[in-house]
């Protein structure tokens, strides 16, 4: 096989996905972000057997890996769907921690030309471990970063479900040919 199939190609959008899968991760985790935490993880480990079965000719492997990406185009539009407030979602809600705290995007706070200030609650609250943040002067607002993850995440699924169509129909052929 050449230096520029389908394959090669292949492994190389499993390459990227992983690295910006590995990337959204970091800063979910940095935000406790719990949902997309786990949904990243799953997501890593099918690219990493996409990757494997890329590399060592099991389609079956790359089927699960086709599969998998359509999940995570919905899981994806999900998400810009939540950050842009679409049918009734706020980005507001604690889907995102599964209720458990209050934390949201670390990109709310520490967003590119973001000024973050801590502002001491009121006195007659009680709230002695919580803080009021005050944010100003963001260049791109959180949300919108958001939505630029998930979108190169649906770009990057994408074109790896079509190059994992095709590399399985190769190694179809490949494996029908054989067997004559």
């Amino acid at each position: 096989m050449g230096c520029c199939t389908g394959r090669c190609t292949l492994i190389f959008l499993c390459t990227l996905q992983l690295l910006a899968s590995l990337e959204r991760q970091i800063f979910d985790f940095l935000g406790y972000q719990w949902a997309p935490i786990l949904g990243n993880f799953l997501h890593i480990i099918v690219v990493i057997l996409g990757l494997f079965g890329t590399i060592q000719y099991r389609s079956k492997y790359i089927i699960v890996y086709s599969i998998w990406t359509a999940l995570w185009v919905a899981w994806n539009v999900f998400i810009i769907c939540f950050y842009l407030e679409v049918g009734g979602l706020s980005k507001d809600t604690d889907y995102m921690t599964f209720n458990i705290s209050m934390h949201r995007s670390w990109w709310r706070e520490h967003g590119p030309g973001c000024v973050r200030r801590e502002v001491p609650p009121p006195t007659t609250r009680g709230l002695e471990d919580h803080s009021y943040i005050s944010v100003t002067g963001c260049m791109v607002e959180f949300q919108y970063l958001e939505v630029m993850h998930s979108s190169l995440q649906i770009l990057l699924a994408l074109v790896g479900f079509v190059y994992a169509c095709y590399v399985i129909s190769v190694f179809t052929e490949e494996e029908d040919s054989c067997k004559y």
